[in-house]
């Protein structure tokens, strides 16, 4: 089969490529799927935490006696702050976790750490929505207790998967590749909005039941299923699938290009090396601060926080946003905000294309961001109206979603395996923490406030122009050759 020029590298990839891309692919799918559904059902658990309308002709003592011992809040707007405190406690301990996780994935078995990652956040969603329901416990202090162990339990999948994803796929097309993969978190957030939607009439609580359980046998399946690296395929039957991914330590744009490849394709796949060659030194993991203080991990990091608020802001509150703004059902409203993640994936896939044609990824950033402080001035202004509303979210989620899905993935790989580390140290992980963490704190710090919602739009906008000038910046300087 003749490849277009555009999509040449495609002949250098496996099934085992393919595998190792859907099992990632479809891990972060489930665990976003999960995490969409608190900000789906949002209105319900005001609601449920919440008095509901007092009947005048019971004694006066009998209303108040009833609901406080199952309602822990007087009115919604209580209610909807302390959500938003959740949410940012959420991402505190996402961020801290993300740290920690990412050094853990460079050091232990990546399958291990993004299956106890899933299958531990799985059981603690439900948990929280499903378990506290069913028995009427409603207590601030457990709910916090449980979200902070949720941020820990999920930091530990994004790291995992992205170095998965690292080891296997390098340099050539990695903007496409990588641009394509990140989808994973809109696809999630799709899949959970509709599956929350869909069983919410039956209550909010049914809805953590159905991502959870799904969770869970999605751990199962990677922890039995994923292989780590081509490394692991000389462990399998057929030993001539393994793939030696040559450039997977080059950087994006490097001056001594090679005209040539050591290694020779044989129908697809890669011949294995005879016992008899001499071995690879053997790498080791980067410490936290020696990858902090690699080239454009910083800068990266801090413009990064200021685009998560903004992306995390829209997937935490615009169901809740769509509802009260605009007075659409809940399920409407879940429908309806997954344009913003349709316009994510194709801006994710069409820039990081775009990024690989161009060598440089930064310039890419600096357009989208730029369109995209017109993009929410226009969105805050909407009407009344959902297919010009979906429209309008699409093309925000174009602007904003696709750069914020090139960073946390196809940059963080560029940023792990430069060329200061090649053949000597292993980083993916952990930089890929550090620039997701740092993400997650500027993330948490948009939460939980009590402005209205033009002035929101207004922070939004302010924090798109800080992340545009660092990206300029970044352009400019050619952080790490990205």
């Amino acid at each position: 089969m003749m490849w277009p020029p555009c999509c040449s590298f495609l002949t250098q990839y496996t099934h085992h490529h393919l595998v190792a891309f859907l099992l990632t692919f479809f891990s972060y799918v489930l665990l976003h799927a999960s995490r969409k559904t608190f900000s789906n059902v949002k209105v319900s658990i005001s609601a449920q935490w919440t008095p509901s309308v007092q009947n005048g002709s019971l004694p006066a003592f009998s209303p108040r006696e009833l609901w406080e011992e199952n309602r822990m809040f007087a009115d919604t707007g209580e209610a909807t702050l302390f959500l938003g405190a959740l949410d940012t406690i959420f991402l505190f301990s996402y961020a801290v976790g993300l740290y920690i996780s990412g050094v853990i994935g460079d050091r232990l078995d990546l399958r291990f750490v993004l299956s106890f990652g899933l299958c531990g956040s799985a059981v603690v969603e439900f948990v929280f929505g499903t378990l506290t329901e069913w028995l009427h416990l409603y207590n601030v202090y457990f709910y916090c207790c449980l979200w902070v162990l949720n941020g820990l339990l999920q930091s530990a999948v994004w790291p995992s998967v992205v170095a998965v994803m690292g080891n296997w796929f390098g340099k050539s097309g990695r903007g496409f590749v990588f641009g394509l993969w990140s989808a994973c978190a809109s696809v999630g957030n799709i899949l959970g909005a509709f599956l929350a939607s869909s069983v919410l009439k039956y209550g909010y609580e049914y809805a953590f039941l159905v991502t959870s359980v799904v969770q869970f046998a999605g751990g199962v399946v990677v922890f039995f299923g994923l292989l780590t690296s081509p490394k692991e395929v000389g462990s399998a039957t057929d030993l001539r699938a393994v793939e030696k991914d040559t450039d997977s330590h080059r950087p994006l744009m490097s001056d001594d290009e090679e005209d040539s490849e050591d290694v020779v394709c044989d129908g697809g796949y890669y011949s294995v090396q005879q016992q008899d060659e001499e071995p690879k030194p053997q790498t080791k993991a980067i410490s936290f601060f020696e990858a902090f203080c690699l080239p454009g991990v910083i800068p990266y990091s801090l413009a990064y926080a200021c685009l998560k608020l903004v992306n995390y802001s829209f997937f935490f509150w615009l169901p809740f946003y769509l509802s009260n703004n605009f007075s659409w059902k809940e399920a409407e409203a879940d429908r309806l905000s997954v344009w913003y993640d349709v316009g994510g994936i194709i801006g994710g896939t069409v820039q990081g294309l775009i990024s690989d044609f161009l060598g440089k990824r930064a310039p890419v950033l600096c357009v989208s961001l730029l369109l995209a402080m017109g993009a929410l001035v226009g969105y805050s202004h909407s009407s009344n109206d959902q297919v010009v509303n979906g429209v309008l979210l699409a093309v925000t989620g174009f602007l904003i979603g696709g750069p914020s899905n090139m960073i946390s993935s196809a940059i963080s790989a560029d940023l792990g395996r430069q060329e200061a580390l090649r053949m000597s140290q292993d980083a993916l992980a952990t930089v890929t923490g550090i620039v997701d963490g740092t993400g997650s704190i500027g993330a948490a710090g948009g939460q939980g406030h009590k402005l209205g919602w033009m002035w929101v739009f207004y922070f939004f906008i302010l924090m798109v122009r800080f992340f545009l000038g660092s990206s300029a910046y970044l352009a400019i300087e050619g952080a790490a050759n990205i």
